[in-house]
């Protein structure tokens, strides 16, 4: 509970350190900007590396992973589609309804509902002992895909903010050449899986993405550059290495000081919104998202607390399935898909690439934070469940 209270902590100071960094740097803000978001993506590749190693399957049975990955992938789907809907029909006038540019732009910053953060959610549910029962190696299989499957339509949701370019069709290879390297070597390579090897990984990967985005903006401008996001590519590092468990003190307290650093970094690339004059920032934002006026406080936090009820109510998905365990396990699977945290707040942070931003964005955040806050009480649930299960099936026998 501590280490999930600590995630809200430094994202919520990020927030607070953004709305004073401006005028505290001066005009080398747009240097502590560059550095800022660099690390942000060392950090961001860091913690996908790692969510790649825990990726393990059978590849002999294959077939029976088709059930798990479609059900991950409605569960990511419909907290995304539900938020999607909330955002365009509540947040926004009755006449962007009908625009196809203020559909993307929410269908792109909703995405941040849809991935459940399996580091979070492995650490606790193993802390809490539950590492040997049905619903924990379940949810390890049904978070990892929803995960992987939050990476996969990042790239046509950026495809339709950008339109159909040459470049695209360039990426889209690129894409489909790291899903088919993972898939044939997964698992393939044993390599350093120490704390300093994957950072080096991390930082290799953010200097190979970053080179492909300035040799093209050099050669074809900024509009038509080549710009692969380090999600995909970090994952697919992390599949292919021979996963190691190395479990020392020292290897915990890197990963946990990295995701806290990630947290604060998300919370630092934020926009400011004290003191600002949200009637000509609107008038000069370029996104329809970021042209709407500021709400109060009160109703910003009334739509966080409707927002976190929608995208956790469509993580309810798996409780339809999986029939032959009871129903109590099911629930408890569904409650443990609710964690939020490092793969949703990097969407936010691409999100913001495209300049979207105006209240759809403060709800954003801080339905993470909200959701960060409660998943000590998720947890508990689903060790309740869980273990009320368990003791049913014992008393059966």
């Amino acid at each position: 509970m501590k280490k999930i209270l600590l995630f809200s902590f430094f994202l919520m100071l990020g927030l607070v350190v953004s709305q004073f960094l401006p005028a505290m740097v001066g005009e080398g803000y747009s240097s502590v900007k560059t550095i800022s978001n660099t690390l942000l993506y060392v950090c961001l590749a860091f913690i996908m590396i790692n969510v790649g190693r825990e990726f393990e399957m059978d590849k002999s049975r294959w077939r029976s992973y088709t059930e798990d990955y479609f059900i991950a992938m409605a569960t990511a789907a419909f907290p995304w589609i539900f938020v999607a809907l909330y955002y365009m029909f509540v947040l926004l006038p009755d006449i962007y309804w009908n625009s196809g540019e203020a559909w993307k732009e929410n269908l792109l910053l909703s995405r941040f509902a849809a991935p459940t953060s399996a580091g979070i959610l492995f650490t606790m549910l193993a802390a809490a002992g539950l590492k040997s029962s049905w619903v924990y190696k379940k949810v390890q299989v049904l978070a990892i895909f929803d995960d992987l499957d939050t990476i996969l339509l990042m790239i046509p949701l950026q495809i339709m903010m950008v339109g159909l370019r040459w470049q695209l069709g360039v990426i889209i290879l690129i894409v489909m050449a790291l899903l088919i390297i993972g898939w044939r070597k997964m698992g393939s390579y044993d390599m350093r899986q120490d704390w300093k090897a994957i950072l080096f990984y991390a930082v290799l990967t953010c200097g190979i993405t970053q080179a492909v985005y300035l040799v093209s903006k050099y050669f074809y401008g900024e509009d038509a550059s080549i710009h692969i996001e380090v999600l995909l590519p970090a994952f697919v590092l992390g599949m292919v290495m021979r996963h190691k468990h190395i479990d020392s003190k020292v290897e915990h307290n890197v990963a946990t000081a990295v995701s806290f650093l990630f947290m604060f970094l998300v919370g630092v690339s934020m926009p400011v919104f004290f003191g600002v004059d949200f009637a000509a920032q609107s008038a000069e934002a370029t996104t329809i998202t970021g042209a709407q006026p500021m709400m109060s406080w009160p109703v910003i936090i009334l739509h966080v607390v409707i927002v976190s009820f929608l995208s956790n109510i469509g993580k309810l998905f798996p409780l339809f399935f999986y029939r032959e365990r009871r129903k109590r396990e099911r629930l408890a699977l569904s409650i443990g898909m609710f964690t939020r945290g490092e793969v949703g707040a990097g969407i936010i942070f691409i999100a913001l690439g495209y300049n979207l931003g105006g209240p759809a964005l403060m709800i954003s955040v801080l339905t993470i934070v909200f959701n960060l806050i409660l998943t000590g009480i998720f947890v508990v649930w689903v060790e309740k469940l869980t273990r009320s299960a368990y003791e049913l099936e014992q008393a059966g026998k």
